[in-house]
């Protein structure tokens, strides 16, 4: 503990006299200082014991010693040493009366104490505390190390929490609570992932001090660089001290060390990876097996999805790129579940990834797309769900379902959406209308002189299968009068409706216009 004007009145050689403010001597003391100004309060910075001898005091003038008294309290004196036998023989009673007022501990320092034993009580003290928490500070970065080394990021927050006396939480890039300790921190670590998505939006390091009704709560960045990798919560009821901090300065390299990978690990791994796949739709699953190894556990044992997801429009040079954002959200959510999880970076604008079906990492990344629907970062195509043989087969409805996406505007489409679904949808298409347009065009400008009405004619013949009778009913006119109309539709297109593709054609067309014709 720092020295407290208490420690100073018991320590034998000094001889000190508390003369008032007895209720306030656990205060500690920042430093001794000596001033015989009549106003020393610009040069104090908070926490002094202040020692005069009333050279240019009138210490017996009540209204004085109130004035001078009150402005000490102000500016943070904890304590007021006065040397008798020097000016005054004791300590004047209006001191006395004023520092009771203020409830400032007053101290009677006797003729043979010299203030320079006082201020070397103070700085011994001072130094020895000082020695104790760096002392303390290095035993705790040596438990957290073993701790670390034999077993891992839940012992070092089970260990830190216990030296600051309050908690800790751990947490990944994406904000969730990975470990706590105790147990019951969890559920107040959980109420911070606000707070801690702000901190990720920073660059590393970085740090924010939340303060609540129930503690105070430090947040620290983990992760080497600009990129922030996770984060670490310590709740304690006041401040850290020093040998405190110096255990949450160790716990913050250690858990950066154990969830910061190396860049030429990391990149082994995904050339691992990337032979892997490469493996997987070459039609080699074995092979891809016994190249993966334990590395990806039952993931290529199917039944797995294959997702391709693509950057979409322009980045924000200063942002992190999406695709790199959604491979550690990914990679997050499958070491949440305990789940393995293959991506690979195909170049800087693609990301395939392997996840299992019905998973984690499936549903983080619909979770994902979801919410970057308006930012249009990325759009992604997802496959059936499928099995090792049939690697090749799903990377193709990855890619079908990934180029619907993007001309749909959307941020994710299933493969399944598209087979279970209508072919209608794929119709609206820029192109395909420009196509429709063009072969309906002369038919429009024909019904817009009021000369007929072929395309209504057109649609309800095709939509009855060339039945005369049901689609002439459907129109409310005679079947010769229908047959003329479609004689000149023939003329107009030049294209015989005898033809299947033509009238496939046809069909595609009116559909992909709609209902309501074009405007001319």
């Amino acid at each position: 503990m720092p020295p407290t004007l208490a420690s100073l009145v018991q320590h034998s050689a000094l001889k000190l006299t508390v003369r008032a403010g007895e209720g306030s001597l656990d205060t500690p003391v920042r430093w001794a200082h000596v001033s015989e100004l009549a106003d020393p309060v610009p040069y104090m910075e908070g926490g002094e014991l202040l020692l005069i001898t009333a050279m240019t005091l009138d210490a017996e003038d009540g209204e004085a010693m109130r004035r001078y008294v009150r402005r000490l309290v102000g500016a943070g004196v904890v304590g007021l040493g006065f040397a008798v036998g020097v000016n005054y023989d004791e300590v004047p009673q209006a001191l006395v009366d004023a520092a009771r007022e203020e409830g400032l501990p007053l101290l009677e320092v006797p003729r043979r104490t010299p203030f320079l034993a006082i201020s070397k009580a103070v700085s011994a003290a001072i130094a020895a505390d000082q020695y104790r928490s760096v002392t303390a500070g290095f035993e705790a970065q040596r438990e957290l190390t073993r701790a670390a080394l034999a077993e891992g990021p839940d012992a070092v927050l089970a260990r830190l929490a216990a030296h600051v006396d309050g908690w800790a939480a751990l947490y990944d890039a994406s904000g969730a609570v990975l470990a706590a300790a105790p147990e019951w921190a969890a559920r107040r670590a959980a109420r911070l992932t606000g707070d801690v998505e702000r901190l990720r939006e920073r660059p590393a390091p970085a740090s924010a001090v939340v303060g609540g009704t129930e503690d105070r709560v430090e947040l620290q960045s983990l992760g080497s660089g600009r990129r922030v990798r996770g984060a670490l919560a310590v709740g304690t009821e006041a401040p850290l001290g020093t040998a405190e901090r110096y255990a949450v300065h160790s716990a913050i390299a250690l858990l950066t060390l154990t969830t910061e990978r190396s860049r030429s690990l990391q990149a082994a791994e995904q050339r691992l990876g990337a032979a892997v796949l490469r493996m997987m739709l070459s039609g080699q699953p074995d092979h891809a097996r016994a190249v993966a190894g334990d590395l990806y556990g039952g993931l290529l044992d199917a039944p797995f999805r294959l997702l391709i997801a693509e950057a979409a429009g322009e980045r924000d040079p200063a942002g992190e790129p999406p695709l790199q954002s959604l491979a550690e959200a990914l990679e997050a959510a499958a070491a949440r579940a305990g789940e393995a999880v293959l991506a690979v970076p195909e170049g800087e604008e693609r990301l395939v990834v392997l996840a299992g079906d019905g998973g984690a990492v499936v549903a983080a990344c619909e979770a994902y797309a979801e919410r970057k629907t308006e930012e249009a970062e990325l759009v992604i195509g997802l496959s059936a769900p499928t099995g090792p043989i049939a690697a090749a087969a799903a990377y193709k409805q990855a890619e079908q379902a990934l180029s619907v996406a993007r001309r749909r505007g959307r941020a994710l489409v299933e493969h399944e959406e598209l087979a279970a679904g209508s072919v209608l949808p794929l119709l609206a298409d820029d192109a395909v209308r420009a196509f429709a347009d063009g072969m309906l065009r002369a038919l429009y400008e024909h019904d817009a002189t009021g000369r007929g009405d072929l395309v209504a004619s057109l649609r309800a013949w095709l939509s009855r299968h060339g039945q005369w009778d049901a689609a002439a009913a459907d129109l409310g006119v005679h079947r010769h009068t229908l047959r003329y109309r479609m004689r000149r539709v023939e003329e107009i297109l030049g294209r015989s409706l005898d033809d299947p593709d033509a009238r496939m054609e046809l069909w595609l067309a009116l559909k992909a216009t709609g209902d309501t014709p074009r405007p001319l």
